[in-house]
């Protein structure tokens, strides 16, 4: 029985995040997980010194950090300034998610998608209500950009990374773009022509009028620009000894700690930033790795997968049980799992791009697929929108189907 308590409270979960009500109460998805996280503690399937553990300190920091960066973008101004020098050529509404999805395709690569999340959610927000275009639109168009995006790289999210560390990968820095770029390029244009049928009446002629904005906190907008650069300067630094110097252990969380000090120490205003930051998305975290724990400790799903009678090491499979499995126990402990099991198999290095890539774009299926997903919708009920569990599958499930087919057929072209 004990066993499949967390495997009842993660469909009750799900089932509660798809509706987002019970009577007349809504529900919010920190909430909901939060709840299924104290329920299987309650129910004895995950002790609390395990549920501890489960809670990923690098995960945990490197988005406090993050969030005090993106708060004080938004809140100085510094962020709708700069979005004019980016986006003011864009002429159109089709012009704009066009360059939304090349631009958040690209920056996910070198930033890591949860960063882009942070950071891209309050102007995906701004343009709407600036331009008057839907807010699903431009929320879904920045979540599939960066999930897909962060699939080319190493470093695009904890996944690849893990891939890249544990999975016998030589130069990853090369290997990723050589076998995953191209696709990649393919799966954002799949994402434009999807958004395009999903939202047919956005897609108006009408002129974007775009106005440069003032920085509200001159002050507050000199620490965060500062913050930004290092951020991206560390980023580089990472990738350039990942290349030159691979046993040096360069951790993203210490990335996020030293960008966000200028903002934490030399701001006035660090305690108000704090403050406003989104607990909410951390609290999420913090309820969803002790879910999954639990779910993992159930040993449910192991034998699914190393007693399957499929060829686990053939590609297509791979892509396949990586889209599904993530949706349940989330792409990095399927990975983790995953892993010892295809170097078991002797998995060639197209087999672990597959892993990779089945991995990440499980994220552009459901909510739960992506923690990026989850910053973004978070972010977006903060400023009083929201995505529903079913306006994200109706565009996410088929874009993600079609995705998987062109990594697959294009890894073909890879020795097994």
């Amino acid at each position: 029985v004990g066993t499949f308590i967390p495997i009842v409270v993660l469909v009750v979960v799900f089932l509660l995040i798809a509706v987002r009500k019970v009577g007349n109460t809504s529900l919010c998805i920190w909430q909901v997980v939060l709840s299924g996280a104290a329920a299987v503690l309650v129910a004895g399937a995950i002790t609390p010194a395990d549920a501890l553990l489960s809670i990923n300190p690098d995960v945990m920091l490197f988005l406090f950090f993050m969030f005090v960066i993106g708060e004080a973008l938004a809140e100085s101004g510094y962020l709708y300034h700069l979005s004019y020098r980016l986006f003011s050529r864009a002429e159109s509404v089709r012009h704009l998610v066009v360059l939304i999805l090349a631009g958040g395709g690209v920056l996910s690569a070198l930033l890591m998608n949860d960063t882009l999340a942070v950071v891209g959610t309050p102007l995906m927000l701004y343009f709407a209500r600036r331009h008057g275009i839907s807010a699903k639109l431009l929320l879904l168009s920045l979540a599939f950009a960066i999930t897909t995006g962060s699939v080319v790289s190493p470093i695009g999210n904890p996944q690849n990374l893990l891939i890249a560390l544990s999975g016998g990968i030589g130069n990853p820095f090369a290997t990723f773009p050589l076998y995953l770029a191209v696709p990649t390029a393919i799966s954002l244009l799949l994402a434009y022509i999807f958004l395009c049928r999903a939202f047919p009446g956005e897609f108006h002629r009408d002129p974007l009028v775009h106005r440069k904005e003032e920085i509200r906190d001159p002050a507050l907008a000199a620490l965060a620009r500062l913050s930004l650069v290092l951020l991206v300067l560390l980023i580089a630094a990472k990738v350039a000894a990942a290349v030159l110097v691979p046993d040096i252990e360069f951790r993203l969380t210490w990335i996020a700690v030293v960008a966000a000090m200028p903002v934490l120490i030399g701001s006035s205003r660090r305690f108000e930033l704090v403050r406003r930051i989104d607990w909410a998305t951390l609290v999420f975290f913090a309820g969803l790795f002790v879910l999954m724990a639990s779910v993992w400790q159930s040993g449910f799903f192991q034998p699914l997968i190393e007693e399957s009678s499929l060829d686990l090491a053939a590609v297509p499979v791979i892509m396949a049980m990586s889209v599904v499995v993530s949706q349940f126990v989330s792409n990095v402990p399927f990975v983790a799992l995953s892993l010892p099991v295809l170097a078991h198999l002797g998995t060639s290095t197209t087999g672990m791009m597959a892993l990779a890539a089945g991995s990440t774009i499980a994220g552009n299926m459901l909510i739960l697929g992506a923690a990026s997903n989850v910053i973004v919708i978070q972010g977006a009920e903060r400023g009083g929108e929201t995505l529903t569990f079913g306006e994200f599958a109706r565009v996410g499930v088929p874009l993600t189907v079609a995705q998987a087919a062109v990594y697959v057929l294009y890894l073909a072209l890879f020795p097994a």
